[in-house]
């Protein structure tokens, strides 16, 4: 085996290594917004999620480890949508934010107050 064949085939093997992880994240995600939705007693639509972000970062334990960002579309009541996100750290989950519908919320209920002064 050549030099140049021997280069092929590892390239290969990290292709194929890197796209078989990456889908192991992506069903670890996707089981994490469907948790964060459950909790929050929200739809997540579409059941999927959708990578936003990859970068090489350290662990807590020091080591060298993918960070995969994804992004997933949730509803409160069917006729919303909103986005949330789950963040891996090689195949540790470190963040899951579906509180977008809250924020909403939030802004409708001091806009109303605002409102309500002025009057």
């Amino acid at each position: 085996m050549s030099l140049i064949e021997l280069i092929a085939v590892l390239a290969l093997s990290g292709g194929v290594w890197f796209w078989v992880d990456s889908l192991k994240a992506r069903e670890t995600g996707i089981a994490a917004a469907r948790r964060a939705c459950l909790r929050e007693a929200v739809q997540l639509l579409d059941e999927t999620v959708v990578g936003r972000g990859l970068r090489l970062v350290r662990d807590e334990d020091g080591r060298v480890v993918l960070r995969r960002a994804f992004e997933f579309e949730y509803s409160v009541s069917g006729d919303d949508r909103h986005v949330g996100s789950v963040v891996l750290e090689g195949r540790e989950v470190v963040l899951v934010d579906v509180s977008a519908h809250r924020l909403a919320r939030r802004a409708v209920v001091i806009e109303l107050h605002g409102r309500d002064r002025e009057v």
